[in-house]
């Protein structure tokens, strides 16, 4: 019989809706990050370096890039002959055949799964998360608490709590009670959605719950562990997360690597983050080049000048180009004498000589002012841009565009291009 202390269940399943075009063709763990990773990288490495070594990542929305990425695991040292990386999608039963409704469906939907390893701690993850976090602590503190569920928490300024599942704990950190984005907060320690169950209870929570709609682990499963009196753990975590869950919070995230102390160190020995990486020749910077304070990845050709900014691997920036503040993925093309500033472009765009990204004054965006904010020109991938177009902020284009989608060659702030079909 197999058997398993902790297996790891990574949701990564999510579309990721407000990080707009860049989520469009592809799920938000799937999203590329600091030039060489994907955001899934993180929680996977977390898995290795702390030595669980069974992780089931649950997919649903645009899972080939993700599927790809994975494949068995080699990258993160999970190509196991028992446990290592499973992908689970969801799939056709004999009774019926339905999609992931809510997180803690998606689990119950692969109990199977987790019962061939007859493990004896579960360890629920988000696949949209930017952290280091060794789960084997965690676990260490859940065993010695005596506790069924154990929650990581993280202390956030009051005045943002509202905007999570907040915790109240007695001095044992043991919780009292929770309150799911409380309008008047009487706690800072915020739920990170990193949760450790014992086998038994995260079994017996969902198979009683499973007919409730949209199963969830905030609303209903942890609820109803603690109704039941279950012991119930807040696990503090004082490190580096960040919820790269909008454009702006992704931009952040990105240029806080780049800082001359970053916070986020992604080179310590130590704790290593791996990834899949395609094989690519060194970077090129030629003599006229200019690059500060910057991430050029493996593969790019550099004639023009780069500040402040992440570039990824086979990005060519033309000469005469200057890029400023921006986040460039793989494989994209810029051409001669562009300017972009604060500018946020997919992977295989392809920008025309001339192009301004980023000019004039900062309007709310006509369609999705929510999404397209903070000054940002946001590129969907395998986007076209032609030659002089200028383009204002808060604006977002994908596709494949004209010049005679531009009116006088501008797109002014705060407008969408979103050619059909995209």
């Amino acid at each position: 019989m197999i058997k398993k202390e902790m297996i790891a269940m990574l949701l990564a399943g999510g579309q990721g809706s407000r990080l707009g075009v860049l989520t469009s063709k592809i799920a938000k763990p799937a999203v590329a990050f600091g030039g060489k990773y994907r955001i899934i990288d993180f929680p996977l490495s977390n898995c290795i370096n702390s030595g669980v070594d069974t992780v089931g990542v649950l997919t649903q929305y645009q899972p080939l890039r993700l599927n790809t990425h994975i494949g068995i695991g080699i990258p993160w040292d999970l190509d196991r002959n028992i446990g290592g990386v499973t992908v689970l999608p969801p799939y056709e039963k004999s009774t019926s055949s339905e999609w992931y409704t809510g997180t803690a469906n998606a689990i119950y939907q692969n109990l199977e799964y987790m019962e061939g390893f007859h493990p004896e701690y579960v360890l629920i993850l988000s696949g949209d998360h930017i952290y280091k976090m060794d789960y084997e602590i965690m676990l260490d503190f859940h065993k010695a608490n005596g506790a069924e569920v154990t929650i990581a928490v993280m202390p956030v300024p009051m005045e943002e709590a509202g905007r999570f599942g907040i915790m109240i704990t007695d001095e044992s950190r043991k919780i009292t009670e929770f309150e799911e984005k409380p309008a008047h907060p009487r706690s800072n320690l915020a739920s990170m959605g990193i949760y450790i169950f014992n086998w038994e209870t995260l079994k017996e929570a969902l198979v009683a719950m499973v007919e409730h709609p949209a199963l969830d682990f905030g609303k209903h499963v942890i609820p109803y562990c603690h109704r039941k009196g279950a012991p119930l753990y807040a696990y503090e975590f004082t490190g580096y997360w960040k919820d790269v869950g909008t454009l702006h919070s992704y931009w952040e995230a990105n240029m806080e690597l780049i800082d001359i102390v970053p916070e986020f160190n992604l080179y310590e020995e130590y704790w290593k983050i791996y990834t899949r990486s395609e094989i690519q020749p060194p970077q090129y910077l030629s003599a006229d080049s200019v690059a500060e304070c910057s991430i050029i990845g493996e593969g790019s050709d550099i004639y023009g000048k780069v500040y402040n900014s992440v570039i990824g691997c086979g990005v060519t920036i033309g000469k005469g180009t200057v890029v400023r503040d921006s986040i460039i993925m793989n494989h994209t093309r810029i051409g001669d004498n562009c300017q972009l500033d604060k500018a946020i472009v997919a992977e295989d765009v392809c920008i025309g000589n001339g192009v301004v990204l980023g000019t004039g004054e900062e309007r709310p965006n006509e369609t999705a002012p929510h999404i397209y904010d903070h000054g940002l020109v946001t590129i969907g991938e395998k986007s076209v841009i032609p030659d002089g177009i200028q383009v204002g902020k808060n604006t977002v284009i994908s596709g494949v565009t004209s010049v005679e989608d531009y009116e006088g060659l501008q797109l002014p702030g705060g407008r969408t291009l979103i050619k059909a079909g995209e």
